[in-house]
């Protein structure tokens, strides 16, 4: 059964493939591998990379209830702690050499938010209160550095003085907001809210309401600021004024956003909001499905009309999450379960490495065939997509 099948893809190659990565020599995990699996030991270590990997095995450990995930989360958080963290400006550096030293100081509010995001996991993992204080502490740093009155902002220097966001905008566009920002801020709010749950200390119970609120508006901003009902999708890049800056709807973010809402509002519990929300995300997903979805694979994404086919590994990832949340939410809709099962039969034929255990191949051309110029590990090459994809099909007790 297709349940069976990830679980054991999960066990079986991704955990053993990443528990491989350990730098015993510096901390943390290595930066980069490529194409041919060939570990580079002096590639630089991003933090994106290194809370993705805190957050998996953190949370292979929780839910899989295997210990041995445990010693490979808290190998990832003492690297964190001791190498990515300003101590003198505070939040986290976007990179560090192998050694640990700072390499690209740059303060990016997506990079803060992944922090958040492993440090929830890791608390929920192990218990240790010092992960959770640091991931409040973050959160309070985003509130009070990295945004305006009207919502998220991108990319500062080490001081937190504004710099330009070229690490989140693309397509040849410099965006001063971004979607996927917001997306990502809302998931690591949505993970500490719900790991918090029961907690009675008075400063993370006050910092758990602040972060049902500002969860709220974000929520407010996707529906009334990004989300195009005309176009049944999400704007990607936005000027300050939340103007859209290119005609471009991204398959995979939006698949990604529209389960990622639903999950968060599930956390939330907030029926009335919920009700709000419902028609944006299922529009979001029809519009996937029966516009982009090809049967067995979802593209890149469509700039001014124009499809770009590669298949992307993490965008067939979000389309097994996407697709399989609007199946739970209306068993009604068998075409989702079809394509469930389809999109998994075209990882296994064509995105899994061949004749190695392991990882997934980061990019496909159109007739299957990988790109070999993109490596199997870098800095947004990582097990949060796919691993994420196996252990929410195991969270939900997929039957099918």
């Amino acid at each position: 059964m297709f349940r069976e099948e990830v679980e054991k893809h999960l066990r079986d190659s991704l955990i053993p493939f990443w528990k491989g990565l350990k730098d015993d020599k510096y901390g943390g995990y290595y930066g980069y591998a490529d194409f041919d699996l060939n570990v580079d030991r002096e590639a630089e270590k991003g933090c994106i990379l290194n809370s993705r990997i805190l957050w998996f095995f953190s949370t292979c450990a929780t839910l899989l209830e295997d210990k041995s995930c445990l010693a490979y989360a808290d190998h990832a958080y003492e690297f964190l702690k001791k190498y990515f963290a300003d101590t003198e400006k505070g939040g986290l550096f976007w990179s560090v050499d192998y050694k640990g030293e700072p390499l690209d100081t740059t303060k990016h509010t997506y990079c803060q938010a992944f922090a958040i995001y492993g440090l929830s996991a890791y608390y929920e993992a192990s218990g240790n209160i010092e992960s959770l204080d640091t991931a409040g502490a973050l959160i309070d740093l985003i509130e009070e550095r990295c945004r305006d009155k009207d919502g998220y902002l991108e990319a500062f220097a080490r001081d937190f003085s504004p710099a330009v966001n070229d690490k989140l905008s693309e397509n040849g566009v410099i965006a001063e907001r971004t979607m996927n920002t917001l997306l990502h801020v809302f998931e690591a709010y949505t993970e500490y809210y719900r790991v918090t749950e029961g907690i009675s200390e008075a400063e993370t119970a006050s910092r758990r309401q602040n972060v049902a609120l500002h969860m709220k508006e974000q929520l407010t901003v996707f529906k009334d600021k990004m989300y195009n009902p005309a176009k049944h999708r999400q704007e990607v890049f936005f000027d300050r004024d939340y103007h859209t800056l290119l005609d471009l709807i991204s398959y995979g973010h939006d698949i990604e956003t529209a389960w990622l809402i639903d999950r968060g509002l599930e956390v939330l519990g907030d029926a009335e909001i919920a009700k709000a929300l419902a028609p944006m995300t299922s529009d979001l997903a029809d519009n996937i499905l029966n516009t982009a979805f090809d049967g067995h694979s979802l593209p890149m994404e469509c700039e001014d009309g124009t499809v770009n086919e590669k298949r992307i590994w993490w965008v067939q990832a979000e389309t097994v999450n996407g697709f399989m949340n609007e199946y739970q939410k209306d068993g009604s809709k068998k075409a989702y379960k079809d394509a469930v099962l389809a999109e998994w039969e075209y990882i296994k034929a064509n995105v899994l490495y061949k004749e190695k255990a392991g990882e997934w191949y980061s990019e496909l051309y159109e007739d299957g065939r990988p790109d070999e110029k993109m490596p199997a590990v870098s800095p947004w090459k990582c097990p949060y997509h796919n691993g994420r994809m196996c252990l929410e099909v195991i969270r939900r007790k997929t039957d099918y």
